[in-house]
């Protein structure tokens, strides 16, 4: 498994006739492992709808994701589910982890749905709180967490399936500066330690700044944020 992702004139478009939006229009990029790409661009750009799209939970209206040689989407859904479940880590803004679950169960649901032994599912769970320094939190529920705590809690558990391509849709953008700083500084290192694809949406260029390379959404396109930069200077001077 090499880790790679690449999109291949991946189109997405909402409605039909005169109302059709075309939100993607025919991206292409690749995507190499262990590399942190950030994605950035103006609300309703189609930050999400890429990530959507790379998590395998909307389909493109024309065009491919494939990962690891595999293409996503042409997969049937119990097929789907099951690759991202196994192969795809998700962190999202407001953490979604299971009220009645204790800290350990939230980590370690998703391994248990793929099927792995329960004692190994539990020793990979310990470990990853023990990592996000959590280890001492375990039997707690998530309502006795802080939101940092909480989004610690979501990046183990992102990572208990050992994914080859972590998505993070807005990490940090619950929490107040100083905790977002440490949850992504932590992310970061997890998911480079072990050589994860990881690719962060965010609308901050603080945080955009730790990625290898920082892309832009603009009219439908995924650009280099320079590239981005220097055409809007451009027509602001022909302006």
């Amino acid at each position: 498994m090499d880790g790679s992702v690449v999109l291949r004139g991946l189109t997405k478009i909402y409605g039909q006739g005169s109302q059709a939006r075309v939100v993607l229009d025919s991206v292409q990029a690749t995507f190499v492992a262990g590399e942190v790409i950030a994605v950035r661009g103006r609300s309703g750009s189609g930050k999400s709808t890429l990530l959507n799209l790379l998590a395998g939970l909307d389909t493109p209206s024309a065009g491919e994701v494939v990962i690891d040689g595999v293409s996503l989407h042409a997969l049937s859904e119990r097929e789907r589910t099951s690759f991202r479940r196994d192969r795809i880590g998700i962190v999202f803004q407001f953490f979604n982890l299971i009220p009645t679950l204790t800290v350990l169960e939230n980590v370690v649901l998703p391994a248990e749905l793929a099927g792995t032994d329960f004692a190994q599912s539990q020793s990979m769970g310990r470990e990853l709180l023990e990592e996000v320094g959590l280890a001492d939190r375990a039997r707690e529920f998530p309502d006795r967490l802080s939101g940092g705590e909480q989004q610690r809690i979501a990046i183990a558990r992102a990572l208990v399936c050992q994914p080859e391509l972590v998505l993070a849709d807005e990490p940090t953008g619950n929490l107040d500066r100083a905790t977002g700083e440490d949850v992504l500084a932590l992310l970061d290192r997890m998911t480079r330690a072990r050589g994860r694809t990881l690719v962060l949406v965010t609308h901050s260029h603080p945080i955009a700044a730790v990625a290898d390379r920082i892309l832009t959404i603009e009219e439908g396109k995924l650009i280099p944020a320079r590239a981005a930069e220097s055409d809007r200077a451009a027509e602001r001077s022909q302006a």
